[in-house]
């Protein structure tokens, strides 16, 4: 247990390398790794937690358990998942992030494995509660590297190209799953996957390393001689100044950027899941779609939220040179529009209906990538997976409030009610970012390369 706390532990400074040519090849190659690493480590995540979409069928006919209580394990995981990305951000932030991301994806493999063990309700729940906790791990240390092997001018671009896990894992693991579960049974479809995410996790170890400071590198600020504040300037002079207690309350929760930034993710995670949970069935009952066609609409939505997402990153760093919040509210206003087109399309024009649920997964998923990005840059690289995780604990509570919410909308109000709640989110989630201001980037050159 001494030696796994200790592997946990975030590396020390090493002693600083003086010759600038090997500093430049170990931050070239390291910067690689590092992205491609944690990129596909982050899609393996989603292979031992939406496997369960595709077992779902098969489950409720072997097992006979409703959708009513097979939707509870769901809710469940989303609950701790929520939670967990808050705490584990917290310890992620002091957590040497190499073995942090690996420890939590086989503990996650482990849960799949005893959940595709398992045939009662109640251990389905147990185990899929703590898969949620164990999901939570991933996320944290991701935003530790990205802050640190990445500097604030290029990271809106660079957590972009990452975020592309999301998608690339989710759309991966429902193909392989599928196949599974159809062919030889749904068990299977927890196993394989989490003997994926095993041999995952010594890849991990194999390719990640903590802080560029923990390999002898200078702060990726002073090498990159970027633009930063004066707190900034503060954290790599002192990056142990302050306690974990002092930092959440300075950094967290007492920063009113990272409360609006939770509040505005509350509303971009609604309408978010919203459509993505209920537009098949949307398009099916309204526009006369069939479900085939409604899954492939719906899988535009995805494909085109990849593009929605490194356009804006790179916007932000290219033509709004940091100020990321003008990008969250350009995009959240767009996307009030987006869903008033799709819902007001007659029915009767299949194209229309699948551009416009594309162009509502362009604009929702820039706003959900940058999220983190804005949280990070106004928490500083020291507090960046407590402040990503806080305001992705908000995310999850809105994904959890728009399933149940919209359905108890649309059952008493009709689909009109649906796509007013859409709107209506989309409209203070605007409002949000742009509560969010400009004062933490107001930039000095403070660092300058040595």
């Amino acid at each position: 247990m001494t030696s796994i706390i200790k592997l946990l532990k975030a590396q020390p400074a090493a002693p600083l390398i003086k010759d600038k040519n090997k500093v430049d090849k170990l931050y070239a190659h390291w910067r690689l790794r590092t992205m491609y690493a944690m990129f596909i480590g982050y899609a393996v995540f989603y292979f031992v937690r939406k496997n369960l979409s595709a077992a779902t069928p098969a489950i409720i006919q072997e097992l006979s358990y409703s959708k009513t209580e097979i939707g509870v394990i769901w809710s469940l995981l989303y609950l701790t998942y929520g939670v967990s990305k808050f705490v584990n951000g917290i310890l992620g932030d002091r957590a040497n992030a190499r073995y942090f991301m690996a420890f939590g994806l086989l503990l996650s493999a482990i849960c799949n494995i005893f959940f595709g063990l398992s045939s009662s309700l109640v251990a389905f729940g147990v185990f899929w509660t703590l898969n949620g906790w164990f999901q939570g791990m991933g996320w944290p240390p991701c935003a530790r590297l990205l802050t640190h092997w990445y500097s604030q001018s290029e990271r809106g671009t660079k957590w972009a190209i990452w975020n592309i896990a999301h998608q690339i894992g989710g759309g991966i693991i429902l193909v392989l799953a599928g196949f599974l579960t159809q062919h030889y049974g749904w068990r299977s479809s927890m196993m394989i996957p989490a003997l994926i995410a095993i041999a995952t996790t010594y890849f991990l170890i194999n390719r990640l390393r903590d802080t560029p400071e923990s390999m002898g590198l200078p702060p990726i600020e002073i090498y990159r001689n970027d633009i930063v504040t004066e707190a900034e300037v503060a954290d790599i002079k002192n990056p142990h100044e302050h306690n974990w207690k002092e930092i959440l309350w300075k950094n967290v929760l007492t920063n009113r950027q990272i409360w609006f930034l939770s509040i505005a993710n509350f509303f971009v995670y609604l309408v978010r899941y919203g459509a993505m949970d209920w537009a098949p069935t949307f398009l099916v009952e309204v526009k006369q779609s069939s479900i085939a066609n409604a899954s492939i609409k719906a899988a535009g939505f995805e494909f085109l939220g990849i593009g929605g997402a490194v356009l804006a990153g790179w916007l932000s760093d290219k033509y709004f040179r940091g100020r990321r919040y003008l990008v969250n509210v350009i995009y959240m206003a767009l996307l009030a529009f987006a869903v008033v087109e799709f819902w007001l399309i007659p029915p009767g024009h299949p194209v229309l209906d699948a551009l416009a649920l594309g162009a509502v997964g362009f604009l929702v998923y820039g706003p959900q990538m940058l999220v983190g990005v804005c949280a990070a840059d106004a928490a500083s690289k020291h507090a960046s997976a407590t402040a990503t995780g806080f305001t992705g604990m908000f995310g999850y509570l809105g994904s959890i409030v728009s399933g149940v919410g919209t359905g108890y909308v649309v059952d008493h109000f009709g689909w009109s009610g649906g796509f007013m709640l859409f709107i209506a989110s989309a409209v203070i989630g605007c409002v949000c970012f742009l509560a969010t201001g400009d004062n933490k980037l107001k930039k000095l050159k403070f660092l300058k390369k040595k």
